[in-house]
């Protein structure tokens, strides 16, 4: 066994850089086949705030983080070179006050036009129980030109029972010519929720930053609280979470396909893939206690054994065959595809350039998943299937989904077999001062949290990247130049989600 198995996740190099290097660091790692993954910015100290940079060498070289101070308030943005780290430079503007000079899209992401922010509202200076004042104000897109060209504004509040954006069209007839999605009306401020908070408490928070990824959320605080901790996690702790996690993924992507169903008007179609997904989660609660897997981590492990055997194998074995047959019948409805095929092209370079994460790249010809370049749990012991299609399109990214549904139930069936009795958990307890990272390849994509653990041993700050706000970020780039009636199909087949972006 490799000692990457052994301790799960490797500790993080941090590297000092001075702001007027950040340019030319970043073009060298792009140019060397490397990538910038998140930036975040914390407070080491007060009036001191501090960015980090998050990024790896090569597809599957261990990640780095560097540590650079802005001088002045103000560093060099990065975004013309690498353009997925764009929202991150304007959330971290928004939030704490620091100027990215040259930024292309100078902006304001996270606080609307009519904020009027006292102070940055990170700073811990801000007055904690102080609102921030707000004035209705234009949202600053383009101008309209020419007679022909409508403005549609659609939202936040939409039909059913779906999250709260706006959906701004500008189109003519049915083209669309550009398309702004305006998020975070609802942000919850989850990041700073977490702050002077016991460990165990906090992960139970990280369960609910967005409620379809429970698991992974709180799998990858764990994590990164353990690296912190310098800590080894019980080999059968780390098998179950590696099941568990997939389990996520099956009733995930369960429901995707019910959901891509029911925007191409297959009635039955939506109804077998939401019962499908039904039974998935009927699993995950006879198994664990909740449908969607909560309460189950704890930093050092699992809260408590779980026993899947013997009856986990054959039900899931069941269901993989009805799964199957509805893929199939999907595969062969020529409505369907006739919708997806050629709907929504995400080109290679855009999905690298612009930080498309999860089935969202694979389906652009990236063949990257954590769980195998960046291995954690039990994963660096396990075969990992990674599916990978080059279309691009809303075909292309159910034909991902579809092949990742098979690949779990056989990784699950393969835990079933390796599963050995032991403890499932060991006390964590993190140093003063002591910092880490922790990641996962949640249904969507690749999900971050870095944990700073103040003096008395809970987070000072936790930074979460979802798959959703890197996914956001890119799926406009399909919308542009694109038919008004292929908009729902295509926004479907990202599988986005509207709490994972406004945390």
């Amino acid at each position: 066994m490799t000692a990457l198995a052994e301790s799960a996740l490797t500790a993080v190099e941090t590297i000092p850089i001075e702001p007027e290097n950040l340019p030319a660091a970043v073009g060298e790692l792009l140019r060397g086949g490397g990538r910038m993954q998140m930036a975040y910015a914390w407070y080491s100290a007060p009036g001191r705030p501090e960015l980090r940079y998050i990024g790896s060498r090569g597809q599957k070289e261990d990640f780095f983080m560097w540590r650079c101070v802005p001088r002045g308030g103000a560093v060099p943005s990065v975004t013309p070179i690498s353009p997925l780290l764009g929202w991150y430079e304007r959330e971290i503007a928004d939030l704490f006050g620091i100027e990215f000079l040259g930024h292309p899209e100078p902006k304001r992401l996270v606080l609307h036009e009519g904020v009027r922010s006292i102070a940055p509202p990170f700073d811990p200076a801000y007055p904690i129980d102080t609102p921030l004042p707000f004035e209705p104000a234009e949202s600053g897109l383009p101008e309209i030109e020419g007679p022909d060209v409508q403005r549609l504004p659609f939202g936040p509040v939409r039909a059913d029972v779906v999250e709260s954006v706006e959906l701004i069209f500008l189109y003519v007839g049915e083209r669309i010519l550009h398309f702004h999605p305006q998020l975070f009306f609802k942000h919850r401020g989850m990041e700073k929720r977490f702050e002077g908070r016991s460990l165990a408490h906090c992960a139970l928070l990280a369960e609910r930053v967005s409620g379809v990824g429970s698991f992974a959320h709180a799998l990858a605080f764990c994590q990164a609280v353990e690296q912190a901790a310098g800590l080894t996690v019980p080999p059968r702790a780390r098998m179950l979470r590696s099941l568990l996690a997939e389990l996520e993924r099956l009733y995930n992507h369960l429901h995707y396909f019910g959901h891509l169903a029911h925007t191409t008007t297959l009635k039955v179609g939506e109804a077998e893939g939401k019962l499908l997904e039904e039974r998935a989660k009927q699993i995950n609660g006879r198994l664990a206690g909740s449908r969607f897997l909560r309460g189950l981590l704890i930093p050092g492990g699992l809260r408590r054994d779980l026993d899947p055997t013997p009856w986990l194998s054959g039900e899931l074995e069941r269901m993989r065959e009805e799964i199957a047959v509805y893929l199939a019948m999907l595969e062969n409805t020529n409505s369907h595809l006739d919708r997806l095929m050629t709907t929504g092209i995400l080109a290679h370079e855009v999905a690298f350039d612009q930080g498309a994460t999860g089935p969202i790249q694979r389906a652009s010809g990236f063949d990257r998943d954590l769980r195998r370049d960046h291995p954690y749990a039990a994963y660096g012991e396990l075969p990992l299937v990674v599916p990978v299609m080059t279309a691009g399109d809303a075909h292309a990214r159910a034909q991902v989904r579809a092949a990742e549904v098979d690949a779990s139930v056989a990784l699950i069936q393969r835990i079933l077999l390796l599963l050995k009795d032991g403890p499932v958990r060991v006390e964590c307890s993190p140093p003063a001062y002591s910092e880490g990272l922790g990641w996962a390849e949640s249904p969507r994509g690749s999900l971050f949290y870095a944990v700073h653990i103040a003096a008395d041993g809970t987070p000072s700050r936790v930074k979460i990247k979802s798959p959703s706000f890197s996914n956001w970020r890119v799926f406009p780039f399909t919308v542009h130049d694109t038919n008004m009636m292929d908009y729902a199909i295509n926004e479907a087949s990202f599988g986005l989600t509207v709490a994972g972006c406004d945390r």
